[in-house]
């Protein structure tokens, strides 16, 4: 397991990049299924959900379940699991946020609605979830 220091750093930093609530990540989680097409009953639409943008599933999915599941703990209930996808949240979100801006409305749309599925709104300012950013 990481040493205490390191998990602290780690904790503050993944609650920092990580600014949904359980229940905002939880609830786009769903779109992002449903916009895949295994979400509700054909005629039945999905709430909030347009088809088409952001239809991404499998491992981005397992991974905002693990979050899901990590944001639900206390600090020291997490296991070498946890630190390892914390870590690889933390590092996939600061390496797409520090890439260059999108060029076009839908690029732009596509990486935020990557980010969100990680538990990040660009948005909204860092380490306030359930906030909104001011501009």
């Amino acid at each position: 397991m990481t040493d205490a220091f390191e998990l602290d750093a780690l904790w503050e930093e993944f609650h920092r990049l990580v600014n949904m609530t359980s229940p905002e990540l939880a609830a786009w989680l769903q779109v992002r299924e449903e916009r895949a097409g295994h979400g509700p009953a054909e005629g039945e639409a999905a709430p909030g959900a347009d088809a088409g943008a952001g239809a991404r599933t499998g491992a981005e999915t397992e991974t905002g379940e693990q979050i899901l599941a990590i944001l639900q703990k206390r600090r020291m209930d997490l296991t070498d699991d946890d630190a390892r996808v914390m870590y690889r949240v933390v590092d996939t979100v600061e390496e797409i946020t520090s890439r260059a801006a999108p060029g076009t409305e839908a690029e732009a749309d596509a990486r935020r609605q990557d980010l969100m599925a990680l538990g990040h709104d660009p948005h909204r300012a860092s380490g306030t979830a359930g906030a909104s950013a001011t501009a």
